[in-house]
């Protein structure tokens, strides 16, 4: 999720302007984010829905696997994909792969991203299952019928959209397939005042808790997406997208 917004005094601290758009080259990296983002909401925190049926209840975990194919079909993009994308349906690619789920047991995901970076991101997962990084689930934006609002509410690991950034004109980078959203309750989008939008994911604003998939500086998750030059927009600095990491930091 991404947004366009000028700067705001939150917390008493002074923030400076931060432009998300789509399609740019980027900009130098905003400072980090701070360690607590203050949140508001009127609505109650409510429990994400369970991570799907584990594939396998073995005392060892199957190894990684990851297959790298093309789109089989336009139905498998049905939502997400429309004409006049900046990119054609023959430069996506799919991947089925493994990843370590909430319950400590491997999953079979799906996710579809540029051709150009799909090995890439192959391996960004592999770190990510053989640190045990727990992910709730990893399925195409499309079984959301392409609802960025509806694959949050779900805590949904998902990558290509073909979308505006929020708030702007601009294609949004998920547009391209070189963009990420990982566990996207766990790390909500944060705007300057400190509202998120989702009401279940309002306690994770504060970004001290160390709840499983949180994603914090400098850790496992932000090290493996910048092992192949991607940046994370929990260092904007406000707004704050913790769950997002794009080729060009935006």
């Amino acid at each position: 999720m991404e947004r366009l917004t000028l700067a705001a005094v939150l917390g008493g601290t002074a923030l400076a302007l931060s432009a998300c758009g789509g399609g740019s080259s980027g900009s130098a990296e905003p400072p980090a984010a701070p360690a607590t983002s203050p949140v508001s909401s009127t609505q109650a925190p409510a429990t994400p829905t369970p991570s799907p049926k584990a594939t396998t209840a073995s005392a060892k975990p199957q190894a990684f696997t990851a297959k790298i194919t093309k789109i089989p079909s336009r139905a498998t993009v049905k939502y997400s994909w429309h004409s006049g994308c900046p990119v054609g349906i023959d430069g996506l690619r799919l991947i089925r792969m493994t990843y370590w789920g909430m319950d400590h047991k491997p999953h079979d995901g799906e996710m579809v991203v540029n051709a150009d970076v799909a090995s890439k991101i192959v391996t960004v997962f592999h770190k990510l299952y053989d640190e045990r990084y727990p992910i709730r689930r990893m399925e195409l934006v499309d079984k959301y019928k392409g609802s960025d609002f509806q694959s949050i509410e779900a805590d949904n690991t998902s990558a290509f959209n073909c979308r505006n950034a929020t708030g702007s004109s601009n294609w949004s980078q998920h547009a391209y397939g070189h963009a990420v959203d990982v566990n996207t309750c766990e790390n909500p989008y944060v705007h300057p005042n400190g509202h998120i939008e989702h009401p279940a994911c309002v306690k994770y604003g504060n970004r001290k808790r160390k709840d499983p998939g949180v994603i914090h500086a400098g850790d496992e998750v932000v090290r493996a997406f910048r092992s192949i030059g991607w940046g994370w927009g929990g260092t904007w600095g406000g707004p704050w997208d913790f769950q997002h990491f794009s080729a060009t930091g935006r």
